[in-house]
């Protein structure tokens, strides 16, 4: 990454604001996301650079929350240097270890629109990702930049999980996974196992972080996020291994 400040890479970016729409996660809230110049295209230093000051990226878009009297949404990430699995999650990689995995290019499978449409429909059809469509899934997940790849994870042959992922000059960003809803693999703990395998994945490439996008207190859905221990928190201007209070002004 370029030796100059997250800010000096940034300087110059344009960003717009969303209108005011219903939170995702919290109920009778509205959320308002601050997104990056759609006509810009920024290279890997300022992906790196925005990274580093919460940004995310759904498809060609990086946004971060930027809600009005609301700071619910906190980045996380994975010191992985620091990281021990706990005993639970030793079993899980055991129990995991007969899967066959490969990186590829973020591009769209027909296969992986299947599992996803599969899983979307058992899993989420209570979201605001339902219905699941070929248009909605290619602007969600697929991107034709070198750092966007897609990982799968197959038992003999069979697609059984895949997980979204960017590689970062400082760390690997998991974008999303969705995975075999089925009762036969609840005990593979995918969603959970596919975390482990980026941050074994980030070792291996020596990049220190695994980020896991936002937490949030109040969220049932966001508490996966606390079994990976030791975890950064984003306070606005550092990261931090203690949760940011509420009122934690975040610029």
């Amino acid at each position: 990454m370029s030796s100059n400040t997250p800010s000096q890479l940034t300087r110059d970016l344009r960003f717009f604001l969303t209108v005011p729409h219903g939170c995702s996660y919290l109920p009778d809230r509205e959320a308002t996301t601050l997104f990056l110049d759609p006509q810009e295209q920024p290279g890997q230093g300022v992906y790196d650079a925005l990274s580093l000051l919460g940004f995310r990226r759904s498809g060609r878009h990086l946004y971060r929350p930027h809600c009005e009297g609301c700071r619910a949404c906190i980045s996380v990430r994975i010191p992985v240097q620091d990281f021990a699995a706990s005993r639970t999650q030793r079993k899980l990689m055991s129990r995991n270890a007969d899967l066959e995995i490969r990186m590829r290019p973020a591009a769209f499978h027909e296969e992986h629109y299947a599992l996803y449409a599969r899983y979307i429909r058992t899993r989420h059809a209570d979201g605001d990702m339902f219905p699941p469509s070929h248009e909605q899934y290619r602007t969600f997940l697929t991107l034709d930049h070198p750092y966007a790849r897609l990982i799968e994870f197959r038992l003999d042959g069979q697609l059984l999980a895949v997980a979204a992922t960017d590689l970062l000059s400082h760390g690997v960003s998991a974008i999303y996974t969705f995975f075999d809803p089925g009762l036969e693999f609840e005990r593979r703990s995918l969603g959970t196992y596919s975390i482990l395998h980026q941050i074994e994945l980030a070792r291996r490439l020596e990049l220190p972080h695994v980020y896991l996008g936002y937490w949030i207190r109040q969220c049932r859905k966001m508490r996966y996020k606390q079994d990976f221990q030791p975890l950064e928190y984003l306070d606005g201007r550092y990261w931090r291994r203690q949760i940011p209070s509420v009122d934690t002004p975040l610029s």
